[in-house]
């Protein structure tokens, strides 16, 4: 008998369970770059200061990327038999951290708190691939695809934080708020 919370077809090769197992993993990341998107977006509207133009332009593409990585995933769900679920009540209701608080601040807070969003979201994406490697090729390529413009995008933003010496104006940040601090305080 099948269970109903499996999928009643998948990918040649996989188990319904071992789909629904790989997609479960990849609704996670859909969450997670579904958030990144809405707060590259927030970002874009709300930097101020002598680097606006540089950070405002420099966003817009990288809300775009993570836009079309949105949809590979959602697409990757569905062909594993799955419906992916995009709302943002599902959003909210399924991620486990909290919302981005910064309004209206320089460039250069944005940048650091935007490190610290980066971090979160490579890191995850990266345990994400981990436990789907065994599973299943195609969707761990996507993610590793997807961290390498993950991890060019974090380059950009740190780009801006680092001192000719080399080291972060984040660097011993742990929160959001805190990069934000530390980065303005460098400015």
């Amino acid at each position: 008998m099948a269970r109903k919370d499996l999928p009643t077809f998948t990918v040649p090769s996989l188990t319904p369970e071992d789909g629904a197992q790989v997609a479960a993993v990849l609704q996670t990341r859909l969450v997670a770059l579904n958030d990144l998107a809405l707060t590259l977006k927030h970002i874009h509207w709300n930097v101020v200061g002598p680097h606006f133009i540089a950070v405002h332009e420099m966003i817009d593409p990288q809300v775009d990327a993570v836009r079309l990585m949105v949809d590979a995933i959602a697409e990757r769900i569905a062909t594993l038999g799955v419906a992916p679920v995009g709302t943002p009540g599902a959003l909210v209701a399924t991620r486990t951290w909290d919302d981005y608080s910064i309004g209206r601040a320089s460039a250069i807070a944005h940048l650091g708190a935007l490190d610290e969003v980066y971090v979160g979201v490579i890191e995850d994406h990266r345990k994400a691939a981990k436990d789907v490697e065994e599973l299943d090729d195609v969707t761990n390529d996507l993610l590793i695809g997807h961290l390498h413009e993950l991890e060019l995008f974090h380059w950009f933003v740190r780009a801006h934080l680092e001192s000719a010496g080399g080291s972060l104006s984040t660097e011993n940040a742990t929160t959001e708020k805190g990069a934000a601090r530390a980065a303005a305080r460098k400015e």
